[in-house]
């Protein structure tokens, strides 16, 4: 089988950064048995360690998801080492394009419109409402005048977000009428949902889905805030729920979602709401692995890397399904990045050993120059997970590192 893999993140050798250790490539996919290719940006270059020998054909271009650059790419590999097999793509801002270059050059695998149900927030609530689950009132934006009319009937607040976003980018929380008139000009309504404001916590839903949309491992956790708050420079974590009927809903309920979208052989991430009446909502899902500190918690937990089971069952092995195992607890928290940048680090404390429930505590150098971009796993204020036996001692040791973590900056 020939397998081209779509790769736009480094690995890191410092021995401090974490960030995608995981996604092993020459580790799970066997380049001995494969013709096993490569398109990658400058990032992603530093992401594939395989031996270069080992590597069949090796593209850069400047941006991966851009279509028409992609596409180039990959019909220039299939020119050099033949028909592609297999087009594996990881990453949520890369699936949809992925499913086009596939379409487009005759290759196997997912297509948009497969895609589609966990890539487009409009399609996935149309999916979801058919099956009669609760979903946020929406509407894909149209024109100025439908969108003002919706969010009347609705009521204020509503959610203008991207239909294909991810990680918050780009979406607002609008208050009222002259808040909402004053962004529509700045969006591309075409690209553009409002959606119901949906007041309650935030949960979210991590696992793997098996060949008939059966959930094989999931793993549910609430947010500590939540990913739009955290946009404007609010911290950021969660907890992963213990044995409760909570979570049992919770588990029942992203069952119901994943069959409903007919998704199947793929890891997932699920957002709902518990609203102050205890009803469950569906906010979104993601067909991929959580991001920031999600697969490198679950890893630690259960021994379940959810990289090594997509990438092995992407290139054709069977895959024993993976297997959620004791009760423990654990969590994770982003404190960002100081809202003016780029800045310098004046000063930062470690609360590893005022925490002992920190197992991995990532934090900028005193004099470090931080700089603008980069979603979760980029170098924020700081970064930690933690790991206790107990759910309720997680979350306050969550809080109080929120609450007594020193850093100071200065704009440069």
């Amino acid at each position: 089988m020939h397998i081209v893999i779509v790769n736009r993140w480094p690995r890191f050798s410092d021995g401090v950064r974490w960030d995608n250790e995981l996604t092993r490539y020459e580790e799970f996919v066997d380049h001995d048995r494969h013709r096993v290719s490569y398109v990658v940006d400058e990032l992603g270059a530093e992401g594939v360690l395989v031996d270069p020998s080992k590597i069949s054909s090796l593209v850069q271009i400047d941006d991966v998801n851009d279509f028409e650059a992609l596409r180039t790419a990959v019909a220039e590999i299939a020119e050099r080492s033949g028909p592609v097999d297999q087009l594996i793509a990881l990453s949520e801002f890369t699936l949809e394009i992925a499913a086009r270059v596939r379409e487009d050059l005759g290759i196997p695998g997912p297509t948009s419109d497969e895609v589609a149900v966990y890539r487009d927030k409009v399609r996935m609530k149309q999916e979801l409402v058919k099956a009669g689950l609760r979903v946020p009132r929406f509407a894909a934006c149209e024109d100025r005048d439908q969108v003002l009319s919706f969010a009347r009937t609705c009521g204020y607040p509503v959610i203008l977000k991207p239909v294909d976003g991810a990680a918050s980018i780009g979406v607002h929380r609008v208050d009222g009428e002259s808040e909402l008139m004053g962004l529509l000009p700045t969006v591309d309504l075409s690209r553009y949902e409002l959606e119901e404001f949906i007041e309650g916590d935030i949960y979210h839903v991590d696992g793997y889905i098996g060949a008939g949309s059966e959930i094989r491992f999931q793993v549910a956790s609430r947010y500590v805030s939540d990913c739009l708050a955290f946009g404007s420079g609010a911290p950021l974590g969660s907890v992963v729920l213990q044995r409760s009927r909570l979570r049992d809903r919770i588990e029942a309920f992203t069952q119901e979602c994943v069959s409903a979208l007919g998704m199947y052989d793929t890891p997932f991430h699920l957002e709902l709401f518990l609203t102050p009446g205890d009803e469950l909502v569906f906010l979104e899902i993601g067909g991929r692995i959580g991001g920031g500190e999600v697969p490198h918690l679950l890893n630690k937990l259960f021994d379940v890397n959810l990289y090594e089971v997509w990438l092995r069952s992407l290139s054709g092995e069977s895959v024993t399904p993976p297997v959620k195992s004791g009760d423990p607890a654990g969590g994770w928290l982003i404190l960002p990045k100081p809202a003016d940048l780029p800045a310098r680090v004046l000063k930062v404390e470690s609360m590893s050993e005022r925490v002992p429930t920190i197992w991995r505590e990532l934090l900028p150098s005193v004099g470090e120059v931080m700089q603008p971009g980069g979603a979760y796993d980029a170098l924020h204020s700081g970064r930690f997970i933690l790991l206790h036996e107990d759910q309720e001692k997680v979350e306050s040791d969550i809080h109080h590192i929120i609450e007594n973590f020193e850093f100071e900056a200065v704009s440069v």
